[in-house]
């Protein structure tokens, strides 16, 4: 009669390696959304206090920006660029203060959406993209197609769709407003499931420490983006506006 052997096996060293960087994975992308939806939750808040305050006035005036108001609404695009210029040099501590920064100031930027927009259109469109960010985010994390080659076609999208914004400023052209709109979403739908990838890859390629923690949060910025401006391009093109 024949004994199996009873003892238990070790698993392969290989094994134990797949199974400790999936969990790192794991951890690493759920610090990298929980920093995003807490970024979100940072600018909505400031959005309602400003509105719900009356501070908002300090910001926009009888439909009109003011000089602050447009110091507030270009200030986070210069953020960004000293963000993109210092991200290697700068320490954890102002990368936490570089990121929270960012949202507080994009918190001005949703005050006008919620003074231009009724209620009901920005709670509908922000779950509308919600569900469009999670699915979008959900394929770029599981799928096994490389999106690094549509990332050129995506950056000269957005590079077109800011030149664009930035012009309608000075023109306000409806027609220009909803070109750049419909592009926009389409961009950002791509950028989300596209540096879902990038971020999943990065980690992959070796982060730890302090390296993978400023990685999170940079990575947080990459997708709080996506969704705010995919929030704000479906707002433009089907958001109802208050009369």
């Amino acid at each position: 009669m024949a004994f199996e052997d009873v003892q238990p096996k070790t698993p392969p060293a290989r094994a134990i390696a797949a199974d400790a960087l999936d969990v790192g994975l794991r951890r690493h992308m759920l610090a990298i959304f929980n920093f995003m939806f807490a970024g979100l939750a940072l600018s909505g808040a400031v959005g309602f206090f400003l509105i719900q305050s009356g501070a908002s006035a300090l910001f926009f005036s009888s439909g009109q920006m003011t000089p602050l108001g447009w110091g507030a609404v270009f200030a986070p695009l210069g953020l960004l660029m000293f963000a993109s210029w210092k991200s290697q040099s700068l320490s954890l501590s102002a990368t936490h203060a570089t990121y929270w920064g960012l949202a507080t100031l994009q918190g001005i930027s949703l005050a006008l959406l919620f003074q231009s927009f009724t209620g009901q259109s920005i709670a509908q469109i922000f779950f509308i993209t919600a569900a469009a960010f999670g699915a979008l985010s959900l394929y770029g994390y599981t799928t096994k197609r490389a999106l690094s080659g549509i990332g050129v076609f995506l950056m000269i999208g957005l590079a077109g769709v800011v030149i664009a914004s930035l012009v309608n400023i000075f023109i306000q052209s409806s027609l220009l407003q909803f070109v750049a709109a419909a592009i926009g979403v389409l961009v950002f739908a791509g950028l989300t499931a596209f540096d879902t990838q990038r971020l999943k890859d990065e980690y992959i390629a070796g982060l730890n420490g302090d390296v993978a923690m400023k990685a999170a949060i940079w990575g947080a910025l990459s997708l709080y983006l996506n969704f705010i401006n995919l929030f704000q391009m479906l707002l433009t093109l089907f958001g109802q506006r208050e009369e």
